[in-house]
């Protein structure tokens, strides 16, 4: 579905300038690498390229999924992170971190950017037709189609919701009728900015929490923009956290029009902190499931922040508020071994030496499976009740008449819930974030590891960040579940009753596969319930031949 974007436009433009395009282009339009920053990385890193590539050291795996797409993939002369024998998302990290290519951050594979030119400092006029350059100058605006899967799209209350702030677009600059209008994919509220010296520091009160925090005002999707200081290292010393490296953990709600989608979304994000607190260039981590299509156009891949967030398409912000937890850090090491490490996640995923599964290689499970191999053991919380899952086990398995529907939900019963629910990944490392560096008391101390005293002794300051769902015909979203019982408590009893997008599979070309075997997917039936089964088995069986022995005794 995302190749129905400006595919075609976009494959025009992607070696040429725009001055091949038009010969005045708007004030603040340039191409989408030029002076700009990827994360941790310099744009000069880079070349724009689609996923038919030829020349391109990217995996052929990753490129087949974008091969209509604008990517930003290495320069020829440039590294680019590589994969191991591939024996676990923590253990091939864990390896990784102590060899010779962890000790400097590698270029990925690819990043994923949709469109090959940005026009900054631009303000929307209240049409939604119009644009007006920093100069003064006005250019006709036009929007990506909507993808036909997706529920909902920009209308009216969205031009007005940009057209009291200045923005920062990607998408592609075009000639229509001897006039340059720019085709927007992503637009960026700047005063969504992240102002240090600005903000007073307001750590959590004693009756607060993240979770508290999260669940305000039901999510807090048509609350303002928001950002709130719970610690900092030093607060007698001037805040200057321009160009410094950052970790973000990012938090996506709950949507309001998917039954499926209570449990929301995580990320990881790296980069560093722009001069006016910008960070919409930050890379996100955006893991999804590779082998179906997303009714939003989504495919995993990192990202920029600004696309994550405000793809016209599949920017989370259309569907559900956000919350982030930024470290601000004094060395990069800690963001840039995260980055290293989580590329060659993404190598092993693109060629399907694990896949995607709801339980257990989810969004939140995956990227804290990076932290762990890294070192960072955030404290686990047991699975939700492995007695409880037996039981639903073999209710759903009846119910459904499905021993497959009743191995998913045995799985989510059964998960650790950190890796389980974003929810609880986010307030369980935030939490494991404010006790390392000593903003709140240490609940269960530990032995820390390397990278953990790395972690508390880099980290300069800590911020939450509350980012509000952009309005659209989309109904609002809400805060995500934090258990299995909130979950449970939101949707309707019967699941039919339940608003769903069915999505399509998306095959993965066997050719592609080379010697990867296949996945193969749990028993239908888990052991413990097989046990269960065998023991009720023998019990049966003994008191057969009881009663026959009692019988022939007669």
């Amino acid at each position: 579905m995302f190749k129905l974007r400006m595919a075609a436009a976009a494959s025009a433009l992607l070696v040429s300038s725009f001055t091949h395009v038009m010969a005045a282009p708007p004030a603040g339009v340039k191409g989408a690498l030029d002076g700009e920053r990827i994360g941790l990385l310099p744009s000069e890193n880079f070349r724009l390229r689609d996923g038919k590539c030829a020349d391109c050291a990217t995996l052929p795996q990753a490129l087949w999924y974008f091969r209509d797409d604008v990517l930003a993939v290495p320069q020829p002369a440039q590294p680019i992170s590589g994969f191991g024998s591939y024996t676990g998302i923590a253990q091939d990290v864990k390896a990784w971190s102590t060899s010779q290519p962890a000790l400097k951050l590698e270029n990925p594979g690819l990043v994923w950017l949709g469109a090959p030119h940005i026009f900054d400092d631009a303000t929307l006029l209240p049409d939604g037709r119009q644009v007006r350059a920093a100069d003064g100058s006005v250019s006709p605006l036009a929007l990506v189609p909507k993808i036909p899967a997706n529920l909902s799209y920009w209308n009216d209350k969205t031009s007005a919701f940009f057209a009291a702030r200045q923005v920062r677009m990607r998408g592609t600059l075009k000639e229509v009728d001897g006039q340059s209008a720019f085709v927007a994919r992503t637009v960026w509220p700047k005063d969504f900015a992240i102002d240090g010296p600005s903000m007073v520091a307001r750590p959590l009160a004693a009756n607060e929490t993240l979770a508290s925090f999260v669940q305000e005002h039901g999510g807090g999707a048509s609350s303002p923009f928001a950002t709130r200081l719970l610690w900092e290292r030093n607060a007698s010393k001037a805040r200057a956290w321009q160009d410094k490296p950052v970790i973000g953990i990012m938090l996506n709600g709950a949507q309001g029009d998917d039954d499926e989608a209570y449990g929301g979304h995580f990320a990881i994000a790296t980069g560093t902190m722009g001069k006016q607190g910008q960070w919409s260039d930050w890379l996100v981590n955006n893991f999804y499931n590779l082998d179906s299509f997303s009714e939003k156009g989504i495919v995993a891949a990192p990202v920029p922040m600004d696309n994550y967030l405000m793809d016209l398409n599949s920017g989370q912000q259309y569907y559900r508020p956000s919350y982030m937890l930024v470290a601000v850090l004094n060395n990069p090491r800690t963001a840039a071994a995260y980055q290293g490490g989580v590329q060659r996640v993404f190598n092993h995923f693109y060629r399907h030496d694990f896949t995607y599964r709801h339980a257990a290689a989810n969004c939140a499970g995956i990227s804290m499976d990076v932290f762990k191999g890294l070192g960072w053991h955030v404290p686990e919380r047991g699975p939700t009740s492995s007695l409880k899952a037996i039981g639903a086990y073999g209710y759903v398995a009846g119910k459904e008449q499905s021993l497959t529907k009743g191995r998913q939900i045995y799985d989510y019963l059964t998960e650790e819930q950190v890796r389980l629910y974003p929810a609880v990944a986010f307030e369980a490392a935030g939490n494991d974030l404010m006790q390392l560096v000593g903003a709140t008391p240490v609940k269960s101390p530990r032995e820390l590891t390397s990278y953990e005293k790395q972690l508390r002794d880099d980290i300069e300051a800590l911020v939450l960040v509350r980012i509000p769902q952009v309005p659209s015909s989309r109904v609002m979203g809400s805060n995500p579940v934090f258990s299995f019982d909130e979950f449970m408590a939101r949707t309707p009893p019967d699941q039919k009753d339940w608003k769903i997008v069915p999505v399509g599979p998306r095959p993965f070309p066997k050719e592609l596969r080379g010697n990867v075997p296949e996945v193969a997917s749990p028993s239908p039936v888990p052991l413990p319930v097989a046990g269960i089964g065998a023991l009720g088995l023998v019990g049966i069986g003994a008191l057969v031949r009881r009663r026959a022995r009692k019988k022939s005794a007669r």
